[in-house]
């Protein structure tokens, strides 16, 4: 998940404890193992190793492609699964490095679902083209993770993977669990939400960007141009009922720059929108 995931529970004793956070790690780290782009041997590494031959996936997988394609259509082709070989030209570490133009352009051609020849369950990609599931892929395993526990106990539990999150209920030992939205400053925060239900999930840059010649580029890469989304917001935390729709808004919302709060406006969620002054 490349970030600190944790387990908050209401459970009685250490033994039963330990057995609902084994239900939630071995269910993050089979979807770590099966869709990280980094991992060798996995369904993801076989899709972009394939150099133009289809390739078959399952039903899961099928899921999540779909999803994605969804999103691509609904966000006007801003979000792109394809667009991670921005990754060979970008690197979001707090440095200072900001990559040419022509080291750019030359990805380009290998960024576009549209031109990715998907019909369920076959995929072919162009030789040199790439998937990412990154963008959903943390909230997908909060969710299925939430799943497992409900059909594991009945306490109360919080699961968070860098920062998306989701309740499987109330807490039983107070009004609900209190959760802390992440200011520009790592590990710090000044806004503090009282969660009942369903999840929540954050997009932002307080820890991947670039700041060089007094800017601070975005990790949110228009996949069209290859460059920062313009206008972009810090963070944006949206509550859902789920944190695959909690991400799904929020990534948006992130996507659309200036017009973000316009965009979660239209919405029917609660949404928590932070800019740089």
């Amino acid at each position: 998940m490349g970030s600190p995931c944790e387990l908050l529970t209401e459970a009685t004793s250490e033994r039963s404890a330990r057995v609902l956070a084994s239900v939630v790690a071995d269910e993050a780290w089979r979807i770590e193992d099966k869709f990280s782009r980094y991992l060798d041997g996995n369904i993801v590494q076989r899709i972009n190793s394939a150099e133009g031959a289809m390739v078959q996936v399952d039903a899961e997988t099928a899921q999540l492609l779909d999803f994605a394609a969804n999103l691509f259509v609904l966000s006007d082709g801003l979000f792109d699964i394809t667009s991670g070989v921005l990754r060979r030209a970008w690197t979001f570490d707090g440095g200072s490095t900001v990559p040419d133009n022509a080291a750019i352009r030359a990805l380009l051609p290998l960024i576009g679902w549209n031109r990715v020849i998907w019909r369920s369950p076959a995929i072919t990609l162009l030789p040199g083209m790439e998937i990412d599931l990154g963008g959903i892929g943390k909230e997908y395993a909060v969710d299925r993770a939430i799943l497992k526990l409900r059909a594991e106990s009945e306490t109360p539990c919080l699961v968070n993977l860098g920062g998306d999150l989701a309740v499987t209920g109330p807490p039983v030992r107070s009004a609900a669990w209190t959760v802390g939205i992440e200011t520009m400053e790592p590990g710090q925060s000044d806004t503090a939400l009282r969660l009942r239900q369903g999840a929540l999930a954050t997009s932002g840059d307080a820890r991947r960007f670039v700041r060089a010649n007094g800017v601070r580029y975005s990790h949110v890469l228009n996949p069209a141009t290859g460059w920062p989304v313009a206008d972009a917001a810090t963070s944006i935390t949206v509550a859902a009922d789920t944190c695959v729709q909690a991400g799904m808004l929020s990534t948006l919302a992130m996507l659309k720059g200036a017009d973000a709060e316009a965009f979660l406006d239209e919405q029917a969620e609660q949404y928590w929108c932070r800019r740089s002054s």
